[in-house]
């Protein structure tokens, strides 16, 4: 962490924090705006009249969240939790995000769940961003030998989005089972598909199939003659 300071001015204090905290982010990217402190250096004053004036001035202060680094003989006998979470770290600052990686170990997975205000930026459209951050991260592990299944969350959101999966799944197959007809869901990630076909696969009554190209590829349930 780095201590950074910046001076803004405007002619009010609040434009004078505006034009800081801008500053900040222009330097820094992913900053969290509710960590900025700020010193009033001076309120400012109008002229006579409403002719000229002395701009007000703010100081601004935060922690910047640096990349970070290790060396890359370090970095290669760095344990897979901790190579990890610096591909994660790395991934979003470069993204303009602030955030926290926690990785949790099992002897199946490695479990990383991201913390911070920016999460809607890393999770992204239909969780495009989150499991492209998965899939890289799975890739860069495999390639180093790695075996464990990797897995990217933010604040519980796999299992919120799992859930609203397996809802959209049971309404559309009921839909496809009452009218005899094919249904054809909104595009989603080979993540998302998994889950969709999973949950019907031992449906008597349907089945499945994906079908479109990426990035549109989408489920279709289809009832059973």
């Amino acid at each position: 962490m780095t201590e950074v300071v910046v001076e803004g001015t405007g002619e009010t204090v609040g434009e004078a924090k505006w034009a800081a905290l801008r500053e900040l982010e222009r330097r820094h990217p992913g900053i969290d705006r509710n960590a900025v402190r700020f010193e009033v250096v001076s309120e400012g004053e109008r002229g006579l009249l409403g002719v000229g004036y002395t701009p007000a001035r703010v100081v601004a202060a935060t922690e910047a969240v640096e990349a970070a680094v290790l060396s890359a003989d370090d970095e290669e006998s760095a344990d897979e939790a901790t190579r990890l979470r610096l591909f994660l770290e790395r991934a979003a600052i470069a993204m303009g995000a602030a955030c926290t990686v926690a990785v949790e170990e099992t002897d199946e997975a490695l479990v990383a769940t991201l913390g911070g205000n920016d999460l809607g930026l890393l999770i992204g459209r239909h969780g495009q961003t989150i499991d492209a951050l998965q899939y890289l991260a799975n890739a860069i592990a495999h390639r180093r030998g790695g075996e464990r299944r990797i897995v990217v969350d933010a604040a519980g959101y796999r299992s919120r989005r799992e859930s609203a999966l397996r809802a959209i799944a049971h309404r559309s197959a009921e839909q496809a089972v009452g009218t005899r007809r094919r249904v054809e869901l909104e595009p989603m990630t080979a993540v998302e598909r998994k889950v969709v076909h999973e949950y019907l696969k031992d449906d008597p009554e349907v089945e499945t199939a994906s079908e479109g190209s990426e990035p549109n590829r989408f489920v279709v349930i289809v009832p059973r003659l």
